[in-house]
């Protein structure tokens, strides 16, 4: 039996990992089983290459190389991680996936689609998530809600014009991709997006 596969989508403090272990929370009194996981990350060789796409030394990383990297660890947890657990009939909560390349590499870094379809082919064509949860909430209000950018993140450093374009192209992708991508208002309390993200996965038939 394949699990259900939901993914978390949004820029830099949209609230991804609180809304995540609510979800968790939430699967786990009803004895769902499910994994919680992370892009880049999520394995040991992927968590790996995570510290090196992120390390805030690395400023001459080429916007490729990045984009690279990205499906690189993509292509290992999907492997070592999420295949597997799919395989076992669990539900996978992913903090991003393969919107989170289009946003920030595509939109952000200026990348064309085409290059980043190329590179996350794997994942693209096998592996593409039953909902992907856009937590939409502008950059700037959400850099406020987690007291500013993280100085020893590379990517959260890249600047307010870098995460405008990212949220903007999060938009636009959600307008391409209705069916998977689906935005989910924040700008309430983190309990009534918890509330917005049952009620949406319901009426999906993802959860019980």
């Amino acid at each position: 039996m394949k699990g259900k596969f939901i993914t978390f989508e949004g820029c830099e403090g949209a609230g991804k990992s609180t809304q995540m272990r609510f979800l968790s929370a939430y699967l786990t009194e009803r004895g769902i089983p499910h994994i919680v996981t992370r892009e880049p990350g999520g394995s040991d060789i992927s968590e790996a290459i995570r510290k090196v796409i992120l390390d805030g030394r690395f400023t001459a990383m080429t916007d490729e190389c990045e984009a690279l990297l990205y499906a690189a660890a993509r292509a290992q947890h999907l492997a070592d991680t999420v295949a597997p657990a799919l395989a076992a009939g669990k539900t996978v909560l992913c903090d991003r996936y393969i919107f989170s390349s289009y946003a920030y590499q595509g939109y952000g870094r200026g990348l064309g689609r085409r290059f980043l379809q190329d590179i996350n082919s794997y994942a693209v064509a096998q592996f593409m998530p039953d909902v992907a949860l856009f937590l939409d909430i502008p950059p700037a209000r959400a850099f406020e809600r987690k007291h500013g950018a993280d100085r020893e993140d590379r990517i959260e450093q890249a600047g307010a014009d870098f995460h405008r374009r990212v949220y903007e192209g999060y938009l636009r992708l959600a307008e391409e991709y209705p069916e998977i991508l689906v935005r989910v208002d924040c700008s309430g309390t983190k309990f009534e997006t918890k509330d917005k993200i049952a009620q949406l996965l319901r009426a999906r038939g993802l959860i019980g």
